[in-house]
């Protein structure tokens, strides 16, 4: 027997020896259960998590998830995937044996949430059912391939939902100076702007710059890291993909701007942030500049995706570009394929002289 009483409160504990994941024989003692049936439940549930015992719950499964996948990934990621786990897996599969969770389980959770509708009978986005079933099919893939479960009953199931690309939109450079000048009764909103445009940063990256990560002798600025705001926390993480850590080479005009806006900030240290603003500062600055401007209303994700069809214009390559704003040239190539010249009337050219040039050969 394992699960005992204290004599002196009344409560039970667990008293139990399991091995590790070096072969080590180990002790475990948990304290403070009301009940010898809450002790007994939690020793079971403790040697079903410790062997990877897959008729364990799926909370209880996700408990070990969690253990796996919470110290590889970023605040922000797992702060993502823990909410879609806890409100929208959780409620449903929670209680069930993991191995006993099947195909048609899934399909119905699938179709409770294409079948809801909010006050405004609103259903889900697609992009948004298309995620939470990943997270899903993720944690049993996890499953699969660590903890010896037969199959992945969502993987059999399917997804539902599909990706969707929001419309890229852009200014043209004659569209920004409209709104640049416009930002320029507030400082901090003009450096910022001028930073997202002509840099091509993604926003938590221009949130994250500090004095230290400019060279205004080589006119360069070094993007490294990026900044959150999560529960109520600044959170500076690494950049988004190990492509986004680089050196962006300013040019001179910009250099000077930041030179002038470093000057205005008093008792700045090398390491505090620049731009002490938050995201929906520049958001409620891009409404107010657009229509001052008289521009259309883009998306600040939007700059960073003027700044590159703006390189595609003046005559760069897609290996070049993807260097300069972290991105691989691959995706370059496939997301803005349409704004790169037409090559095809030169192709065709050259084919044809080739064709001629072998048939005189012949001749």
């Amino acid at each position: 027997m394992s699960v005992f009483k204290n004599s002196e409160n009344g409560s039970w504990f667990v008293m139990t020896r399991y091995t590790n994941w070096k072969g080590e024989r180990k002790q475990k003692c948990k304290r403070g259960f009301a009940t010898k049936r809450e002790a007994q439940e939690w020793e079971q549930k403790f040697h079903q998590q410790t062997s990877g015992d897959m008729d364990m719950t799926f909370a209880a499964f996700v408990e070990i998830y969690t253990a796996d996948l919470k110290p590889r990934l970023k605040k922000n990621t797992w702060l993502t995937k823990e909410n879609i786990i806890q409100k929208k897996l959780l409620p449903y599969f929670g209680e069930r044996k993991i191995s006993e969770i099947t195909t048609k389980d899934v399909i119905a959770w699938q179709n409770e949430l294409l079948a809801y509708r909010d006050e405004k009978r609103k259903p889900y986005s697609q992009s948004y059912l298309k995620t939470l079933h990943n997270q899903l099919s993720a944690i049993f893939n996890h499953a699969v391939r660590f903890y010896d479960l037969r199959s992945n009953p969502a993987g059999k199931a399917g997804n539902m939902g599909t990706e969707e690309r929001k419309e890229m939109m852009f200014w043209t450079r004659e569209e920004y100076q409209k709104f640049s000048e416009v930002m320029m009764d507030k400082p901090v909103s003009y450096y910022a702007f001028q930073m997202l445009y002509w840099c091509g940063i993604r926003e938590g990256e221009l949130l994250a710059l500090t004095s230290a990560d400019f060279d205004f002798e080589n006119s360069t600025v070094r993007i490294n890291k990026s900044y959150q705001r999560l529960h109520g926390e600044d959170v500076i993480t690494t950049p988004k993909t190990k492509k986004s850590n680089r050196t962006i080479k300013m040019p001179k005009f910009l250099c000077e701007d930041m030179q002038d806006y470093l000057k205005m900030l008093y008792g700045l240290k090398k390491k505090d942030r620049i731009f002490t603003i938050t995201k929906s500062y520049l958001h409620h600055e891009m409404d107010r500049g657009a229509k001052e401007a008289g521009v259309k209303r883009i998306r600040i994700h939007d700059l960073r995706h003027s700044h590159i069809s703006l390189l595609i214009d003046m005559g760069f390559s897609a290996v070049a570009i993807a260097d300069r704003v972290g991105h691989e040239s691959i995706e370059i190539t496939y997301r803005y394929a349409h704004l790169f010249p037409s090559k095809q009337m030169e192709m065709a050219d050259k084919l044809d002289d080739l064709e001629k040039g072998e048939f005189q050969d012949v001749g």
